[in-house]
């Protein structure tokens, strides 16, 4: 049974900085599929970063430039770098990751950017 858990999340003030971290447990075969989602409430979770097997990046417009999911697969933890933090950034994170028996989620931990 692979497990996420999460941490690093927080209130921080608006150009701030949080680290995400993500970590799994269980076996994983073949991941196809690494990423953070985040929601906010009322809005429908929306893909923020993602990182694809051949070790390239992907992000949302709205993060490009201030966030930077990264890798330790020798702990096999995911991380999301986000810096100059904005309020509109404020919601639920959820790391995910997919591999060839199913997709897993994160508990999810809460962002708050806020002055």
């Amino acid at each position: 049974q692979v497990q996420l858990v999460e941490s690093g999340g927080g209130l921080v003030q608006p150009g701030g900085s949080l680290r995400l971290s993500c970590a799994a447990s269980g076996r994983i075969v073949s991941i196809n599929f690494m990423g953070w989602f985040r929601q906010a409430p009322g809005n429908e979770r929306e893909l923020v970063a993602e990182l694809t097997t051949d070790g390239n990046t992907n992000y949302v417009g709205s993060v490009k430039g201030r966030f930077t999911i990264s890798r330790d697969s020798i702990t096999n933890t995911m991380f999301l770098q986000m810096n100059n933090l904005k309020p509109e950034d404020t919601a639920v994170y959820y790391c995910n990751i997919r591999d060839l028996r199913g997709i897993y989620w994160g508990q999810g931990t809460q962002v708050t950017v806020s002055s």
